[in-house]
């Protein structure tokens, strides 16, 4: 109840996200879409895949959505992705927990629970190993992040947006109204009745791993952060303090810090929304698609000439 009674006061707040704003509202003909569901010890990975006609391979993209959102709610951007020549897999986690499958907010309470959704792409033939990208919307910008750091020789590229990097650092810092002092107190809860950790010291250590930016030298894929200025859900400095230590290792990383963007802008304002996702698959283009890339760049030139 608490966390409803959060989730219900953040959309007062801030409205609630269209997912369509500027995706496409219905599936495009040519392109194909499907469900699947994989089951891993008690973690089950559902996907909703989208692709272009054809036999590929094509270059794939995983979409982990923000949090309390299910991966049929990313319809519209894996549709998008597909149209942009990818395969697009949005995946939501659910942990078999009292006798049933429920969400799971710590889809990576454990190592083995990391990399489920790299795990899939193997079933389908249709999807180039060699160049897999991630994309994640807040929570699922954590995941994105994580999974990269977790098997850097399977991930092209990264677009995180609006991730909280470092959640122990986050619970601490200053709230400035009770309002947001009582929201973080419920969401600290929440997290922790979510961990199953059994100690707060266990809880801290949980938080800890679910942190990207403790995992940051292990990561290695070209990794563009897309932030608002105004966010004041997930600060701004999660991402800043993130490309910091990205690029301390050499890491290929740049920020795109959006004005005026407050926490899931791009499911809310369609102008900030264009400047991001256009911003987005340029970096996919870039690195999953090279030579596509290449190619346009050519007739753009030639354009010019």
């Amino acid at each position: 109840m608490p966390a409803l009674l959060l989730g219900l006061a953040v959309l007062a707040a801030c409205g609630a996200p269209n997912h369509h704003l500027i995706h496409p509202h219905e599936r495009p003909t040519e392109v194909i879409t499907w469900s699947a569901d994989f089951a891993r010890n008690d973690l089950l990975v559902h996907v909703e895949g989208a692709r272009p006609p054809g036999p590929g391979p094509f270059p794939a993209v995983i979409v982990h959505p923000e949090g309390g959102t299910r991966a049929v709610e990313m319809d519209g951007v894996i549709w998008d992705l597909a149209q942009h020549g990818y395969v697009g897999l949005a995946v939501d986690y659910e942990r078999y927990r009292d006798g049933r499958w429920q969400p799971s907010l710590f889809a990576w309470r454990s190592a083995s629970d990391v990399t489920p959704s790299l795990d899939v792409t193997r079933a389908y033939p249709e999807i180039d190993q060699h160049h897999i990208g991630l994309l994640g919307f807040s929570q699922g910008g954590v995941l994105s992040l994580l999974i990269a750091a977790d098997a850097p020789d399977r991930t092209s590229a990264v677009v995180s947006y609006y991730p909280v990097t470092d959640f122990p650092r986050w619970f601490a810092l200053e709230r400035p109204s009770l309002l947001r002092r009582w929201a973080n107190e419920i969401v600290r809860w929440y997290f922790r009745r979510e961990s199953g950790a059994a100690t707060e010291a266990e809880f801290e250590e949980v938080l800890r791993r679910a942190s990207p930016y403790y995992a940051a030298a292990s990561i290695r894929a070209p990794t563009l952060l897309v932030h608002g200025e105004d966010d004041a859900t997930a600060p701004l400095s999660e991402s800043e303090r993130m490309r910091e230590s990205l690029a301390a290792t050499g890491t290929p990383v740049e920020p795109l810090v959006i004005g005026g963007g407050a926490h899931i802008f791009n499911f809310r304002e369609p102008e900030q929304a264009t400047i991001a996702w256009n911003a987005t698959t340029a970096w996919f283009d870039r690195y999953l698609r090279p030579s596509a890339l290449a190619t346009t760049a050519g007739v753009e030139a030639d354009k010019e000439r």
